[in-house]
């Protein structure tokens, strides 16, 4: 169940992304179009970059579920095709620790239990926290930065899932001893 929930995920991050690609290329050329008019239109900038960072963290989450992410083999083709499976557990443990540890550092920034402690109020958040996430807003949309920033913990949750679901197999080929399976 949770690799289907898997790979349902990543299409949908796949599209996504794609549909975020389209746009920054759309904003990127209506900015080229109005500069040539002589009148820019300074928010498209800063739009096309929070487009790009989604569309980054989107694709990640997927190379890294794909086992697609650039990587120097050398060294773990020349090994026996058992330690080439241990490696691909290991590979796997370490994308679902970091994804984990992502997690928490999301939730330590933006500490959602405080924030519900003080009624949801801003100032009150941060005069107890002295953390600031909610109030700070892009320069030119004067949108809360907190809302471009939900990518991190969007990308620790889908890829902690898409390792799991990694780990998981691995385990089972480093088991089994297949080699196909990991």
């Amino acid at each position: 169940m949770l690799k289907q929930i898997s790979h349902g995920l990543a299409r949908l991050e796949v599209a996504v992304a794609a549909l975020l690609a389209a746009a920054v290329t759309g904003l990127i050329l209506l900015n080229i179009v109005t500069r040539a008019l002589g009148s820019p239109l300074y928010w498209v900038d800063e739009l096309a970059i929070h487009a790009m960072v989604w569309m980054t963290f989107l694709t990640t989450s997927v190379v890294l579920k794909r086992r697609e992410g650039i990587a120097v083999t050398l060294f773990t083709d020349s090994l026996p095709p058992r330690f080439q499976v241990f490696s691909r557990f290991m590979v796997d443990a370490l994308v679902l620790f970091f994804a984990g540890l992502m997690l928490w550092l999301c939730w330590c920034w933006y500490d959602p239990l405080t924030l519900w402690a003080v009624g949801f109020d801003v100032s009150a958040f941060q005069a107890e926290s002295f953390n600031f996430i909610y109030s700070e807003r892009t320069s030119t949309l004067g949108l809360p930065k907190y809302l471009s920033w939900l990518c991190l913990p969007i990308f620790s949750v889908s890829l902690g899932l898409h390792g799991l679901v990694n780990v998981v197999d691995s385990l089972k080929g480093l088991l089994t001893g297949n080699r196909r399976l990991a």
